[in-house]
C-alpha cells in the first residue's frame, strides 16, 4: 500500500506515530517516506541543510545509483560527505542496482574507500526504497534518543575545548569550527567578525550565525508565560 503523503488521513495517522523522522523536502519524490509512514513512523518534511533523513541523531544521506554517479562526476559527493561529517553518527545509503557502471571498477572502489576511510562514513547498499526504509526503521529502534551532533568528550585539550564550543553552534560542525579557529584564533574574534569575513567559511550560514549570537535570551517572557 502506498500512502499519499499529502493527505489529511496521513497527517492524522502520523500524530499517533511511534517516532518522528526528519526528512528533507526534496525526498517527497521518493517512496521511502511513504514506506516509513506504512511502518507507523511520523514523517516531518523540512529543509535539511545536511543529509536527507535524520533519526535520533543519525544523519542519513540517500543516493540512488544514478545520482551517486552524477555526484561523483561533478564532485558534489565530496562536499556532501564533508558536510555530513558534522554529525557524530552518519550513514550513506546507495539505493538501486549497479547494472552498468559508467566508470572503471577500480576507480569506483577508490571512491568507496575514500568515503569510508577519509570521511569515516559507513556505506550501506540498498536494493529498493522499501529496504532503505527498513534500515531507517532499525536505526530508529536501536539508537538512543540523542540528537546531539557533538557529545562532550572527556579530558579535552585546550584547543579541543574551543573546537567543542564553536562546533556546537547550529550549522557549523567540526570541520568549519576548526577553520574558523584557524582564521580568527579566538571565540571572541569569531563572534565579533563581520558577515563578509565569516562568509568565507560559513557561506550563506554566516547571516544566521550572527543573528544567533546577537539574539537576546527571553527568560523574563518565559517566566510570565
Amino acid at each position: 500500500m502506498i500512502h499519499n503523503i499529502f493527505s489529511k488521513e496521513v497527517l492524522k495517522e502520523t500524530k499517533k506515530a511511534k517516532e518522528t523522522i526528519e526528512v528533507d523536502f526534496r525526498e517527497k519524490n521518493s517512496l521511502v517516506p511513504s514506506e516509513l509512514i506504512n511502518q507507523n513512523f511520523s514523517v516531518e518534511f523540512k529543509e535539511l541543510k545536511v543529509a536527507d533523513y535524520i533519526v535520533k541523531g543519525v544523519a542519513i544521506e540517500r543516493k540512488e545509483v544514478k545520482d551517486f554517479f552524477s555526484s561523483i562526476f561533478d564532485r558534489r559527493i565530496f562536499f556532501q560527505m564533508t558536510e555530513l561529517m558534522q554529525y557524530e553518527k552518519k550513514l550513506l545509503v546507495i539505493e538501486g542496482h549497479f547494472e552498468k557502471i559508467p566508470m572503471h571498477e577500480n576507480a569506483l572502489k577508490g571512491i568507496f574507500l575514500s568515503i569510508t576511510l577519509n570521511y569515516k562514513i559507513p556505506i550501506i547498499f540498498s536494493k529498493s526504497p522499501k529496504e532503505t526504509a527498513e534500515y531507517i526503521r532499525l536505526i530508529a529502534n536501536k539508537e538512543k534518543n540523542n540528537s546531539s551532533i557533538n557529545p562532550k568528550k572527556k579530558n579535552l585539550s585546550l584547543d579541543e575545548e574551543l573546537e567543542f564550543i564553536v562546533e556546537s553552534f547550529p550549522g557549523i560542525g567540526a570541520v568549519k569550527a576548526e577553520k574558523l579557529l584557524e582564521k580568527f584564533e579566538t571565540i571572541k574574534k569569531i563572534i565579533n567578525a563581520s558577515e563578509k569575513e565569516l562568509s568565507e567559511i560559513l557561506g550563506k550560514s554566516s547571516k544566521e550565525f550572527l543573528k544567533l549570537v546577537k539574539r537576546k535570551y527571553q527568560f523574563v517572557q518565559k517566566k510570565k508565560e
